[in-house]
């Protein structure tokens, strides 16, 4: 497992992140350890969860995802474990009801409220990485800063990222972080897979410039990549399965991720990986981490059987025939809302 620093900080991770939005809802408490038992063992270090987790449409309690982290974290040494969290941002449908009271933001309030019940449930006294999950465009980012900068001056939290961000929103938290003299996102958690490139628009560059680092989320797009909806299959449990019968705003993912053209593109990528021998998931997981602005890809599971598939990107590297072939297909690939 190779390892990569987080932006300008002095915290370097496994290029291979397991991500934990599924455990709670997909993944029972019991599998959840098994997945991150089978990384762990694996050199994977880093672990990314979220106040809002489990956010499948039909979940009631959200935080259960942190408190199984939690759990599972006390059976490891603490400082062998580089621990990812979010604070939630701007309330969204699926979580208005349930999180805070219906109330959610990116003011010093919501912050420090959201840290410290994030501190409780995962059952530890620091977060080594603390994100905004969603950006808040009713509140001054130099305010969000300096009350983020306040984590960091507390020993709460270690590093700053944000998630789902604009190129504009970026580099304004930049700029307010370098006026203000406080502490700067060194990470940027937004979704990138073979079937949505839209990052390397724009914020890729942005990235390469200001020493950020690129968590990709979904790099399986959503589960499209793993073939498991061709031919208009939707298996049992999985997520777009669930979505087909959810809130508007999940209907509009589905739609955008799973269609004609990425199914098409899906199954031109599964032959590109069995020419190389390896699955069409492994595939899509090396090609993410080989970027030069990607510090870790964040990978899920909702079953231990899947690991192995995930973790097998780790000793890939793809060649430059193989980039070329690939970026021939990314051509007529739509670009889901990322």
């Amino acid at each position: 497992m190779k390892s990569n620093r987080l932006g300008k900080s002095g915290i370097v991770v496994s290029d291979i992140c397991m991500g934990t939005m599924t455990f709670g809802h997909q993944a029972d408490e019991k599998t959840a350890f098994r997945i991150m038992d089978m990384a762990y063992d694996a050199g994977v270090d880093f672990y990314d969860t979220a106040e809002m987790y489990p956010v499948p449409p039909d979940v009631k309690y959200v935080g259960a995802t942190e408190e199984i982290v939690g759990r599972w974290l006390k059976t490891k040494d603490r400082d062998s474990v580089i621990l990812a969290s979010k604070v939630a941002g701007p309330s969204h449908s699926w979580i208005k009801a349930p999180l805070r009271g219906g109330k959610t933001g990116l003011d010093r309030h919501h912050i420090v409220r959201a840290v410290e019940t994030s501190l409780q449930r995962l059952d530890t006294d620091y977060i080594d990485l603390y994100q905004t999950h969603w950006p808040d465009d009713d509140f001054p980012l130099e305010e969000t800063m300096m009350a983020l900068d306040e984590l960091v001056q507390s020993g709460k939290v270690r590093i700053l990222g944000c998630s789902n961000e604009t190129t504009w929103g970026l580099m304004k938290s930049l700029w307010a972080s370098d006026a203000h003299g406080v502490a700067r996102h060194h990470t940027i958690q937004n979704n990138f897979s073979l079937n949505n490139r839209r990052f390397e628009d724009e914020l890729a560059q942005a990235c390469r410039q200001e020493g950020v680092s690129l968590l990709p989320y979904s790099p399986l797009a959503g589960g499209v990549l793993s073939g498991k909806y061709n031919d208009g299959a939707f298996p049992e449990g999985a997520r777009f399965s669930l979505y087909q019968h959810a809130p508007k705003r999940q209907q509009v993912m589905l739609h955008r991720f799973l269609n004609e053209k990425t199914l098409e593109c899906t199954r031109r990528y599964q032959a590109i990986a069995a020419d190389l021998g390896i699955s069409v998931v492994t595939l899509a997981i090396a090609w993410s981490k080989q970027h030069d602005f990607v510090a870790s890809t964040i990978v899920g599971a909702t079953t231990a059987e899947q690991v192995p598939e995930l973790l097998a990107a780790a000793d890939v590297v793809l060649t430059t025939e193989t980039l070329a072939a690939i970026d021939a297909v990314s051509k007529d690939v739509p670009y889901p809302m990322g």
